[in-house]
């Protein structure tokens, strides 16, 4: 393994070294081959992935840190957050070139933990392995997962549980609140460091720019992908469930699973995190807080806009906060138009209008889904093959009530088919290729980990099978598209999770 630990090259404001703390009697629950393959570490042997994840061995040419980072935590600002319970072990190199964090979670306490012991559950390590890569799968910028390492460890939580390490990785663990822990100490030469090392190393493109240009670029690249990243959540009907400014990549990447979830029936008010009392986080909300933590970001880039900080007059200051706001007026017009293309694309239209007068054909199908609580992912699925298939429309009509506002929408539905220029067959598979038959929904999750406690893993390795190819018709898979459970609506999960 080659190492180039960029980020440790950085000044020790940014981050504190740390040693890993050793699991109890651990062992490989499970490895991502396909991960392990991209990162050139498929000849990785089991004893070698515990040593390293578990018994905690130094990685050589590694150099283990946990970065410090602020953020705001349900609207709150917290000057002080940081790898409480992460390890960044080293920054692998691929013989392509390719850089790769290897950060352990889970991996014992650091000076960020506050109090907390710095280790995950196993609970919280199978969520997040799978997600990330259903995530992955989908087609969804994530953090990837390596390897979850078992222990006999005793960690207590809302009760006593077993301690495990989940070896995520991405290119860059870089968040918003890591800008902001800056700005609001007013160290705005650690900004200026900051900016520079993400520009060198990720945004190569903005080299040859002024600072402020920089920035101003910087900001924008962030803003975009960031509506476009929010845009596929929605359109998958994935929440997040807790949208801190600290759990917002830079990158555009989704970051640190805890109490996410898939909607089952479509409900626009839908809370995952039974920590969030507020519903500030709710399905719905997620593209204004994405928004709200945009301006956060573009903050915490002000002092790097203005061309000189020393000489900074309230003309100047002012002039640089309206810079801002007009890379943040881009976020809406283009969530929106990510949106309403994957929409169309959902429903196999060449355009929708989501604001059209009186409703277009896509929002009353949206008005629909919540009216008769349609399942979201299985009513996009059968719609793709109910002009085909009279059982598709069987299981279609079974998820509604009223059957006649089915009905009416269904002839209005066909009517905006029949001016289509694709045959039946082509936009089938089109809305298949972008409507999954396979989500990672609470409930598998939840059995997933019921059997893991036990000592049984083949549940996880099976939902991993499953969610690689979350768009495939796959027969032996089927029991997943069923409706779920109706235990599945008391399932909760939170900030712990």
């Amino acid at each position: 393994m080659q190492f180039d630990n960029r980020y440790s090259r950085l000044p020790q404001e940014f981050f504190s070294k740390v040693e890993p703390t050793p699991l109890k009697n651990p062992f490989l629950l499970s490895w991502n081959r396909d991960l392990a393959e991209e990162m050139g570490l498929s000849d990785m042997t089991e004893n070698e992935a515990v040593d390293y994840f578990g018994r905690m061995k130094p990685l050589r040419g590694g150099e283990p840190i946990a970065a410090v980072y602020a953020g705001h935590q349900f609207g709150h600002y917290v000057s002080q957050l940081g790898d409480g319970r992460s390890i960044l072990l080293g920054e692998l190199v691929t013989d392509s070139g390719t850089h790769w964090d290897m950060h352990l979670k889970g991996g014992g306490q650091t000076p960020y933990s506050r109090g907390a012991d710095g280790r995950a559950v196993l609970r919280s390590t199978i969520r997040e392995y799978l997600c990330s890569e259903a995530m992955h799968n989908l087609g969804i910028p994530t953090t990837r997962a390596l390897a979850i390492v078992g222990s006999e460890e005793e960690v207590y939580r809302e009760s006593l549980e077993y301690g495990a390490t989940l070896l995520r990785a991405a290119p860059s663990h870089v968040r918003f609140g890591s800008f902001e822990y800056f700005y609001y100490r007013q160290d705005f030469i650690s900004l200026q460091k900051l900016l520079a090392f993400m520009v060198k190393y990720h945004f190569l493109d903005f080299s040859k720019f002024s600072q402020k240009e920089q920035a101003l670029a910087f900001f924008e690249s962030v803003v975009m992908s960031t509506a476009e990243l929010i845009a596929q959540w929605q359109l998958v009907g994935f929440a997040h469930g807790v949208m801190n400014s600290d759990n917002m990549s830079v990158l555009g990447l989704t970051i640190d699973y805890g109490p996410y979830g898939f909607l089952d029936r479509y409900d626009p008010a839908f809370i995952c995190n039974h920590s969030d009392h507020s519903g500030r986080y709710a399905f719905e909300q997620q593209p204004e807080i994405a928004l709200w933590n945009c301006r956060c970001l573009g903050q915490a880039l002000l002092p790097l806009v203005v061309v000189d900080i020393e000489q900074m007059s309230d003309a100047a200051g002012e002039h640089a906060a309206s810079e801002i706001r007009e890379v943040l007026a881009k976020f809406q017009p283009h969530y929106e138009q990510m949106f309403e293309q994957g929409v169309a694309k959902k429903l196999g239209l060449k355009k929708v209008d989501l604001e059209q007068d009186g409703g277009s054909i896509a929002t009353r199908w949206f008005n629909l889904l919540q009216n008769a609580g349609m399942d979201y992912s299985r009513s996009f699925r059968l719609l793709a093959k109910v002009q085909e298939s009279v059982e598709n429309e069987y299981l279609l009509r079974e998820m509604v009530l009223e059957q006649g506002q089915l009905s009416s929408w269904l002839a209005e539905y066909r009517v905006a088919l029949a001016q289509e220029s694709t045959t039946s067959e082509q936009r089938s598979m089109s809305m298949n290729c972008v409507n999954p038959k396979y989500v990672l929904r609470n409930y598998m999750a939840e059995n997933a980990i019921k059997q893991a406690v036990e000592g049984d893993y083949s549940e996880v390795e099976n939902l991993a099978k499953l969610l690689r190819y979350p768009y495939a018709e796959s027969p032996e898979y089927e029991k997943y598209f069923s409706n779920p459970p109706e235990w599945a609506a008391a399932i909760s999960v939170s900030c712990s999770s």
